[in-house]
């Protein structure tokens, strides 16, 4: 038994393990989260469009991870951060109010940022760049297949057992604790195959990069906070409802998202990119001028489709960066990432009063820039070919 469980002790299994407990703490609150706000905190457009700031502030400060690693080891704050998720998810439903819903997103927030700037980076250290794209699809099998339980579970616990908002929260903030106790207690400390860098690293030849990243937040909030809205305010969607969309979404990424991977690996990350952005300009146009429930739903489970070619960009930024940029950089890409999360749900919850059409339409604008920006990756990324513009040149930090 206990070489059976030594066997089990791997990187690999650690990066299970992680990408089993966040989507059980975080797609469950994602899940109820416009209901509760709806239905216990009397919450509109303007309210929702402050809390997804607020919750987007944390991802803002991302790069205080490094300040953060100074003192605790990457895979030591990957777990403490997914206890604080835990935590924030379950003290959510004990707190029906404006500023309570506020604060205990705040909490679950910091947790959740600081996990996935540093499971990013572990994943990236820890896997070579010949099995990245499909190991990274695999974990994102992985956390579907989670996915699947956990809204399975939900819809239950709200259509069957009539279980109250309260105790949902509850129960899937202690699994993710409980979890994050176990990898804790279970498993020893994995050394990075590259000494990592302690400051901020910003390097110029990263520029398309931090570009993809920065229009991918801003689009990327768009779906999450107003597509979401847009179900459960405009059409009606029940809690149980938009359960049953994440179902459809995640069983997709279930069955496919390894498959990506390796389709990255085949065809490059631009063609990727390209597909993906594509894509996402037709769905947000559509979005703009949906007036059927059903269609909109249909609309909803495609834009999440998409979500599995994001890996792409992953791979071009391990395929040019220097290995021991990783830790740093995963917590400077997501304070970019942030900055127009933290502006943009608040800025376009005004916008959503005047016109719910134009947020898509703006949605829109923001994935053509992404398309724009993709066509400057070269077919074989690499330092000193990180553009199509910078071949042979490899500048200095």
């Amino acid at each position: 038994m206990k070489d059976t469980f030594a066997r089990y002790r791997q990187p690999i299994y650690l990066l299970i393990l992680m990408s089993i407990a966040m989507p059980v703490a975080f797609n469950a609150w994602s899940a109820m989260l416009n209901n509760f706000a709806l239905e216990r905190a009397a919450f509109t457009g303007v309210e929702i469009g402050w809390l997804q700031s607020l919750r987007e502030v944390p991802g803002f400060l991302a790069f205080t991870t490094v300040f953060v690693l100074l003192i605790l080891r990457e895979q030591t704050l990957s777990v403490v951060a997914l206890a604080m998720l835990g935590v924030g998810v379950a003290l959510t439903g004990f707190f029906p109010t404006v500023v309570g819903l506020y604060c205990t997103t705040v909490l679950m927030s910091v947790g959740f940022h600081y996990f996935e700037a540093v499971k990013q980076s572990l994943a990236l250290q820890w896997l070579s760049h010949d099995e990245a794209p499909r190991l990274l699809g695999r974990l994102i099998a992985v956390g579907s297949v989670t996915s699947l339980v956990v809204y399975g579970v939900l819809w239950v616990c709200l259509e069957v057992l009539r279980l109250d908002f309260v105790w949902n929260f509850f129960l899937a903030g202690a699994v993710c604790a409980a979890i994050a106790a176990f990898m804790w207690l279970g498993f020893p400390h994995f050394p990075g195959k590259t000494e990592q860098h302690k400051g901020i690293v910003l390097r110029k030849r990263y520029w398309l990069y931090y570009a993809l990243t920065f229009f991918s937040g801003a689009r990327r909030q768009i779906f999450t906070v107003f597509a979401a809205f847009l179900m459960v305010e405009k059409f009606g969607y029940s809690a149980s409802q938009v359960t049953l969309l994440f179902l459809i979404n995640y069983a997709f990424n279930w069955l496919f998202a390894e498959r990506i991977g390796g389709l990255i690996r085949k065809i490059g990350e631009r063609r990727a990119l390209t597909v993906e952005y594509v894509g996402l300009i037709v769905v947000f146009i559509c979005y703009g001028l949906v007036e059927n429930a059903q269609l909109a739903a249909v609309l909803y489970v495609v834009d999440h489709m998409f979500f599995a070619l994001y890996i792409a960009m992953s791979t071009y930024f391990q395929k040019i960066a220097d290995p021991r940029d990783l830790a740093s950089s995963a917590g400077v890409s997501f304070t970019i990432n942030h900055i127009a999360a933290v502006l943009i749900p608040a800025a376009l919850g005004y916008v959503w009063i005047w016109s719910n059409s134009l947020v898509f339409f703006i949605g829109a604008g923001f994935a053509l820039c992404s398309l724009l920006l993709a066509q400057n990756i070269p077919r074989q990324p690499a330092p000193g070919n990180e553009t199509l513009f910078a071949r042979g040149r490899l500048p200095t930090a």
